[in-house]
């Protein structure tokens, strides 16, 4: 797992690229991998966001680097969520940040692939390039505002 303290920023929004940040920064394209191995359907007695979450795994980028023991655990978290949020006495503190920790592992948030210096490529909008902002700059300067 990667180190403690503040979320690095993306490679692109850093200032400085001269200073070495140890570990060199691995790039995966973003969205699942081509090879996702057969995986069990998610239980049909677990919770939907628990399942949302663990089908979720496989269309998410870091699941290129998922070895099948990284699935089981996958797996295993899904369950638990699932019985924290059916439980009636509602979520201990205790079991969520046991659950946070292994969601944490399997590098599920940006922060925890920061971290970890792994960073998945976004994709490019497919949209009109917007307008550059400069002449509207230069007016303004014109106009004394």
């Amino acid at each position: 797992m990667g180190t403690r303290g503040p979320i690095p920023k993306r490679s692109e929004e850093r200032r400085r690229a001269n200073k070495d940040d140890g570990p060199a920064l691995i790039q995966a394209p973003s969205g699942g991998p081509a090879d996702v191995p057969d995986l069990p359907e998610p239980d049909a007695l677990w919770h939907p966001i628990a399942a949302d979450w663990y089908l979720s795994l496989r269309e998410s980028g870091q699941a290129a680097f998922y070895e099948p023991s990284d699935w089981a655990v996958a797996r295993y978290a899904a369950h638990v969520m699932s019985q924290v949020l059916l439980s009636e006495r509602g979520p201990n503190g205790q079991l969520v940040a046991a659950l946070n920790s292994v969601m944490s592992s399997l590098l599920t948030t940006e922060g925890d692939r920061r971290r970890a210096r792994m960073e998945l490529e976004r994709k490019k909008p497919d949209g009109p390039t917007l307008a550059s902002v400069s002449p509207l700059d230069s007016y303004r300067d014109i106009a004394g505002g």
